[in-house]
């Protein structure tokens, strides 16, 4: 099964192509270019280096969420537009898992952490191992103490991966001496991984339509008036 995937959920884009698990190519950027912009290029010149015709793909694959409010919906509208017109099924990957997933193999905890801002990130728990990765936790949106609570009883290293590990990672090192970093290369989302992701059991396909993002909170307008709105039931 060929699998076409796409990450727009944070800082970085990518995509890529495998075939039964195998990953034929890979398309990435971490230069802070618009990602409506540079996406579907990214996808034309894959596809066209791979020799494989858009037509001939059976999944197509893509993060969604949590991550970029602006950027989630970048990747699910490119997703779902291919998917539409090509009559092809279509899947969302967390972007938590995805980020895990470039530990598979390790005997590890992978504590994926995204920068939510406010002083919060975004965050779950897996367990790496021969087999694959586990999950632990279930995707939240965590204040930055609460987080650190979270992994102080690990018995195995700690890889923090995402936008958000090296923050994480000099915050609370003092505290956690079992926290580790990654190599580069593997602390940020790939496409790569969220192909093999897309490729285990526990993802069904899904109909483009039902393809929707996992946000974990509410975008920061919609925080605003609601606090605005509490403002004035306070005052009256």
């Amino acid at each position: 099964m060929k699998i076409l995937a796409i990450d727009t959920s944070s800082q970085s884009a990518s995509c890529a192509l495998s075939d039964d698990g195998k990953l034929l190519g890979e398309f990435y950027e971490n230069v802070k270019l618009t990602h409506s912009q540079t996406i579907l290029p990214m996808v034309q010149q894959l596809l066209a280096t791979v020799r494989v015709p858009l037509d001939q793909v059976d999944l197509l694959a893509v993060t969604n969420g949590p991550g970029s409010f602006t950027g989630l919906r970048i990747g699910l509208s490119a997703v779902k537009g291919m998917a539409h017109a090509l009559g092809k099924p279509c899947v969302g990957i967390s972007t938590l898992e995805a980020l895990a997933m470039n530990l598979w193999g390790q005997d590890c905890l992978v504590a994926p952490v995204l920068d939510a801002r406010c002083a919060q990130v975004y965050t779950a728990l897996f367990q790496g191992g021969p087999q694959g990765i586990h999950r632990l936790r279930e995707d939240a949106a965590l204040p930055l103490d609460q987080a650190e609570e979270g992994l102080k009883n690990a018995e195995l290293p700690v890889f923090l991966v995402g936008d958000g590990a090296q923050m994480c990672y000099n915050r609370w090192k003092e505290h956690l001496p079992q926290l580790r970093l990654p190599a580069p290369a593997l602390q940020y989302t790939r496409a790569a991984a969220v192909a093999l992701a897309a490729g285990l059991p526990g993802h069904p396909p899904v109909e483009p339509q039902a393809l929707a993002p996992a946000y974990l909170r509410l975008p920061q307008a919609e925080r605003e008036l609601l606090a605005r709105q509490a403002q004035i039931e306070t005052r009256r």
